[in-house]
């Protein structure tokens, strides 16, 4: 895998040092490299919709709820703060893909769901972007896959240990 050029760099320094361990660093670097692809490939594919991954998140979760959703549940379920979902609502709803209502039990909550035309695009992403996301590693066997898994597992267990 071709390495970002900062991180290039970073490897032709830390080889002139002996203390620094080259090989950890530079699976580190492939693993923020591929990360880095998927997420530029992820924004090309949200892109021709104008969404970006945390709006696509938003349709997604809605998609799970047709009566829609308080935005307060909305926000933890994305795993964002409150101001953040209030603003990715807003976009939404500017682009006409999401009605926002007062919840009918607490005047005060404040509702969000798919408008039809938000749950036309979401219909077409949310497998379109399933899809996607699992055929990135297609080409690995099932043997290889689960490997990388164990692996993947392995080094983030020992960076938690640190």
């Amino acid at each position: 895998m071709k390495l970002e050029a900062k991180y290039q760099a970073l490897l032709s320094h830390a080889q002139q040092h002996q203390d620094v361990n080259v090989q950890g660093m530079s699976l580190c670097f492939q693993l923020l490299s591929l990360s880095a692809r998927i997420d530029r490939d992820c924004a090309a594919l949200l892109a021709p919709y104008g969404l970006s991954e945390a709006r696509f998140v938003l349709l997604f979760l809605l998609k799970e709820a047709p009566e829609g959703m308080p935005s307060h549940i909305l926000a933890e379920r994305a795993g964002v703060t409150r101001a953040t979902v209030t603003t990715l609502v807003d976009g939404l709803l500017k682009a006409g893909w999401v009605q926002r209502f007062a919840a009918e039990a607490d005047r005060r909550s404040v509702m969000v769901k798919l408008s039809p035309q938000g749950e036309e695009l979401a219909k077409t992403l949310v497998g379109t972007h399933a899809q996607w996301i699992g055929n990135l590693f297609g080409h690995l066997s099932e043997a290889e896959c689960a490997q990388l898994s164990t692996l993947l597992n392995k080094a983030a267990a020992g960076e938690q240990a640190s």
